[in-house]
C-alpha cells in the first residue's frame, strides 16, 4: 500500500518532500554518477538535462557546432521512441532556413549516401539466396556462400582487367590490320628455338578436337584462352601507342595486386566483427534471447528463418561450452593419455601427406615424359588428366581420413574445424605446389640449363617447345576437371544417397542418413580452385573469367543439392571467425601463387618460339625498357622509387606507423575496458533503483 502525500516513508523520509526532490538527488546518488567524468561531454550534458527535470535527455541546438555533431548521427539510429524523433524532425526543418548553405549542401550529400548505400544494400547478388541459407540451415553455411560470391565478384573484376588491356586490344589490333612493329632479337637466336606447331596436319577426327578441347592443346593453344597466341608487338596508328607485352605483363601484376588488397581489406572487416562477436558481452545467452530478435520483421518466412537462426547460434554456444567443461574435468593421466594419442595421430597424418606427395610428383613425370599423341582417345586423355586425377583423388580421400583422425583427438569443436582446414588445405596447396616443382624441373632441366636438352634454348624445348602454354594448359585441366568431379558427385553420389534414404529400405535409411552439408571441405574446394586460377592467370588471360563462370554455376548447384539432399549439420560451428579463417587460408592461396609467377617474370627466359616476350632474356626487361624509354625526369623518379635511398625511409615510416597504430589499438583496449566497467555500473543503477522503489512503497 502507497503511503500517502506528506506521510513518512519506511525509511524514515516524507514522501512528500522526497517527490518534491529534483530528479538530480537521486541522480547523484547513482553507482556511475561518479564516472561521468571520465564519459565526456554527453555524459555531463546528459546530467545537466536530468538537474533541469528533462529525462529525454540534452537540449539540441539546431545550429552551431551541436547541430553538426547531432546531424553525424542518422535519425534512425537514435535511441528515440517515434514521438521523440519526430518531435526532433520538426525542430530539424523548422531551423532548416537558419543553415547556411555548406551545411544544407552536407546534409543532403549525407541523406543522398544514406540512399544510395540502402539502394546498394538491395542490390546485393543473391541477397535473398543467403537469407534463405541463412534462415534454414544457420549462419555456418551461409558463411560458404557469402565467400563464394566474393570469390566470383574478385574474378569478374580480375576477368575485365584482362579483357580490357590484353585481349580486346589484341583481337582489335588483328580485326583492324594495323601495323605492329615486332619487339625481340629472334635474328639472333638459334633457328631451332623458333619451331613451334601445336596444330594437328591431315586428316583430324572428331574425337580429336574434343580431346583439344578438354585437354588445351591443338587448336586451343592457338586461340586467347592461351599465352603462346599473342604477339610480341607494339601498334602505333595516328599518334596512339599501344605496347601489347607491357599491357600483358602490367595486367598480370595488376590482377594480383588488386585480389591482395581486396584479400586483406576483406579479412580485416572480417576480423573486427570477428572480436565483436566473440567478446562475452555480445556472445551470452541474454543477449540472443532478449536482444537478437529483429523487430521490423513481419509474420511469415522471415520469422522462422530468424527463429531458425537464433537456434543454431544458441546451439553451437552450448556444444562450446559443454565441451570446455568436459575438458576442465579431465585428470593429469587423462590428458596424457590424450596428448600422446594426438602426437601418434600427427605422425599418421604425415604419412598420408607423404605418400599422396609422392603420387602426384610420379603422376606428373609419366604423363610429361608419355605425351598423349602417343595413345588412343580415351587412353591419351587418360594421361593428359592423370595428374588431375590423382591430385583430385588424394584431395578426397585424404581429407576423410583427417576428418575421422581429428574426432579422435577431442579438440573444441571450432579448434577441430581449424586444423582440418590447416591440414586439407596443406594437402590441397602443396600438391600444387608439387606439380608446378614437377612442371619447372622438366622445363628447367632439373636446374641445369647446360645440360644437352637446355643448352640450345636455354630451357627443355623438345618437351615444353613453349612452356608458358604448357603451364596454363596444365592449370586448364585442373580447373575442367575440378568442376566435372563436382558434376559427377552431384549425379552419382548425392542424388543416389538421397533417393536410398527416401525410398529405401528402412534399415539401410536410417544407417545412411541424410547428408550434411560440410563447409570446411566446400571451403578448401573454392580455395584450390582460386589458387590454380591464380597461378594460371599468367599463362592463361582467360582463366579468371572461365572461373567466375565455374563459380556461378557453383553457387546454383551447390544451392539446389543443400537444399534438396541435405540436412541441418549436428554440429554447428561460429560463422564470425570461420569467416575470417576462410580469408587467411584464402591469403596463403594468394601468396603461393605469387611465388611461380615472379619466378617466371624475373628469373626464367621466356620461349622464344610463342608468347609477347618472346626474344627478350626475362619477362621483367620489358618493363625496365619502357622505363629507359620515359623523359628524363620520369625516369630519374622511377629509378629513386625503387633505390635504397627511397626503400630505407619508407621502411622507417612504415614501422613508425606500424608503432602509432599499436598504440592507438591499446588505448581502444583500454576504453573498452572502461566501457565495459560503465556497463557493470549500469547494471548496479538497475539493482540501486529496484532498491529505492522497493523502500519507497
Amino acid at each position: 500500500m502507497e503511503p500517502r502525500r506528506g506521510q513518512p516513508g519506511r525509511d524514515g523520509t516524507d514522501d512528500g518532500d522526497w517527490g518534491q526532490q529534483p530528479p538530480s538527488s537521486l541522480f547523484l546518488q547513482l553507482p556511475s554518477n561518479a564516472t561521468l567524468r571520465f564519459r565526456g561531454n554527453a555524459a555531463k550534458a546528459w546530467g545537466a538535462a536530468l538537474d533541469q527535470g528533462d529525462p529525454s535527455g540534452p537540449p539540441q541546438e539546431p545550429d552551431g557546432d551541436g547541430a553538426g555533431e547531432q546531424e553525424s548521427v542518422p535519425l534512425k539510429q537514435l535511441p528515440l521512441c517515434m514521438v521523440e524523433k519526430r518531435r526532433l524532425r520538426l525542430r530539424e526543418q523548422q531551423a532548416a532556413w537558419r543553415r547556411s548553405r555548406w551545411e544544407r549542401w552536407r546534409l543532403g550529400t549525407r541523406r543522398l549516401q544514406g540512399q544510395v548505400g540502402g539502394a546498394l544494400l538491395y542490390a546485393q547478388v543473391w541477397r535473398n539466396s543467403l537469407h534463405r541459407i541463412e534462415g534454414h540451415f544457420g549462419t555456418g553455411i551461409q558463411s560458404y556462400f557469402n565467400f563464394l560470391r566474393f570469390l566470383v565478384l574478385l574474378n569478374l573484376g580480375g576477368a575485365l582487367l584482362q579483357l580490357g588491356f590484353v585481349v580486346a586490344p589484341n583481337a582489335a589490333f588483328e580485326a583492324l590490320q594495323l601495323n605492329q612493329t615486332q619487339r625481340g632479337q629472334n635474328a639472333t637466336v638459334n633457328s631451332v628455338c623458333l619451331q613451334y606447331d601445336p596444330t594437328k596436319h591431315g586428316l583430324v577426327s572428331y574425337f580429336t578436337y574434343i580431346m583439344d578441347l578438354l585437354s588445351g592443346t591443338g587448336f586451343m593453344e592457338l586461340t586467347y584462352l592461351f599465352y603462346g597466341y599473342y604477339r610480341n608487338s607494339a601498334v602505333d596508328f595516328v599518334g596512339f601507342s599501344y605496347n601489347l607485352p607491357l599491357a600483358y605483363l602490367l595486367s598480370i601484376l595488376g590482377y594480383l595486386s588488386v585480389c591482395l588488397l581486396l584479400v586483406v581489406y576483406r579479412a580485416v572487416q572480417l576480423l573486427k566483427r570477428s572480436l565483436v562477436s566473440e567478446s562475452g558481452a555480445l556472445s551470452t545467452y541474454s543477449n540472443k534471447v532478449f536482444a537478437g530478435w529483429d523487430f521490423c520483421l513481419a509474420p511469415g518466412t522471415a520469422v522462422h528463418m530468424k527463429h531458425n537462426s537464433l537456434r543454431y547460434e544458441l546451439r553451437m554456444d552450448l556444444e562450446e561450452q559443454t565441451l570446455r567443461r568436459r575438458m576442465a574435468q579431465r585428470t593429469m593421466g587423462q590428458r596424457a593419455a590424450l596428448y600422446g594419442l594426438r602426437g601418434v595421430l600427427n605422425l599418421l597424418v604425415l604419412l598420408l601427406l607423404g605418400a599422396a606427395f609422392y603420387c602426384i610428383y610420379r603422376a606428373t613425370q609419366y604423363a610429361q615424359d608419355t605425351g598423349p599423341s602417343q595413345q588412343g582417345f580415351f587412353l591419351g586423355l587418360l594421361v593428359a588428366y592423370l595428374p588431375s586425377i590423382v591430385i583430385t583423388v588424394a584431395n578426397q580421400l585424404v581429407p576423410l581420413a583427417f576428418g575421422l583422425l581429428v574426432r579422435l583427438e577431442k579438440y573444441p569443436l571450432s579448434l577441430e574445424i581449424k586444423l582440418t582446414l590447416l591440414r586439407t588445405v596443406f594437402l590441397r596447396l602443396s600438391s600444387l605446389v608439387v606439380l608446378l616443382v614437377s612442371l619447372w624441373t622438366q622445363i628447367t632441366c632439373h636446374g641445369d640449363l647446360d645440360s644437352a636438352a637446355c643448352l640450345t634454348c636455354r630451357y627443355n624445348h623438345q618437351e615444353h617447345p613453349c612452356w608458358e602454354t604448357s603451364v596454363g594448359r596444365e592449370m586448364y585441366k585442373l580447373l575442367l576437371f575440378d568442376f566435372l568431379v563436382v558434376l559427377l558427385v552431384l549425379l552419382l553420389v548425392e542424388f543416389p544417397r538421397k533417393l536410398l534414404v527416401t525410398h529405401g529400405p528402412a534399415p539401410l535409411a536410417r544407417l545412411l542418413g541424410p547428408q550434411e552439408f560440410l563447409v570446411p571441405p566446400n571451403v578448401l574446394d573454392l580455395v584450390y580452385s582460386q589458387t590454380v586460377c591464380w597461378v594460371g592467370a599468367a599463362f592463361s588471360p582467360l582463366l579468371p573469367l572461365l572461373n567466375s563462370a565455374k563459380f556461378v554455376l557453383l553457387f546454383y548447384l551447390k544451392k539446389f543439392t543443400l537444399f534438396s539432399n541435405c540436412r541441418p549439420a549436428d554440429r554447428t560451428f561460429r560463422a564470425s571467425s570461420s569467416s575470417f579463417f576462410f580469408l587467411l587460408v584464402l591469403l596463403l592461396g594468394l601468396a603461393i601463387s605469387w611465388v611461380p609467377v615472379l619466378y617466371s617474370v624475373f628469373v626464367l627466359q621466356p620461349s622464344q618460339a610463342c608468347g609477347p616476350f618472346r626474344g627478350e632474356p626475362t619477362m621483367w626487361s620489358i618493363l625496365s625498357a619502357a622505363v629507359d624509354a620515359l623523359p628524363r625526369v620520369a625516369r630519374e623518379f622511377l629509378q629513386f622509387v625503387g633505390s635504397l635511398a627511397f626503400a630505407v625511409p619508407l621502411f622507417l615510416l612504415l614501422c613508425i606507423l606500424m608503432f602509432y597504430l599499436m598504440a592507438l589499438a591499446n588505448s581502444y583496449s583500454r576504453l573498452v575496458k572502461e566501457l565495459k566497467g560503465q556497463l557493470r555500473l549500469e547494471g548496479r543503477n538497475k539493482v540501486f533503483l529496484v532498491t529505492q522503489i522497493t523502500e519507497l512503497s
